[in-house]
């Protein structure tokens, strides 16, 4: 896993994002519903290429990394 650092300005972009935009909670939401939704797809396909799947599995990783970040639900005590 690499570690990337962001800049200032796509700090502040985000930030006004997620403060004027939309809630955090709302899109860690759609976020897992996507997620399960993508999927569900992926699962009903007859083939799907190796190289696809892994893309896909990272894909999942990540946006549930994102939704984890914004609302932290499998963390819970």
């Amino acid at each position: 896993m690499s570690t990337n650092t962001i800049s200032k300005q796509t700090e502040i972009k985000l930030l006004n994002f997620f403060n004027d935009r939309i809630d955090p909670d709302e899109m860690a939401k759609t976020l897992r519903q996507v997620n399960f939704t993508l999927a569900l797809c992926v699962l009903s396909e007859h083939e799907t290429f190796q190289s696809e799947i892994i893309k896909l599995r990272d894909s999942f990783y990540w946006l549930n990394e994102l939704a984890e970040t914004l609302n932290p639900y499998l963390e819970l005590e």
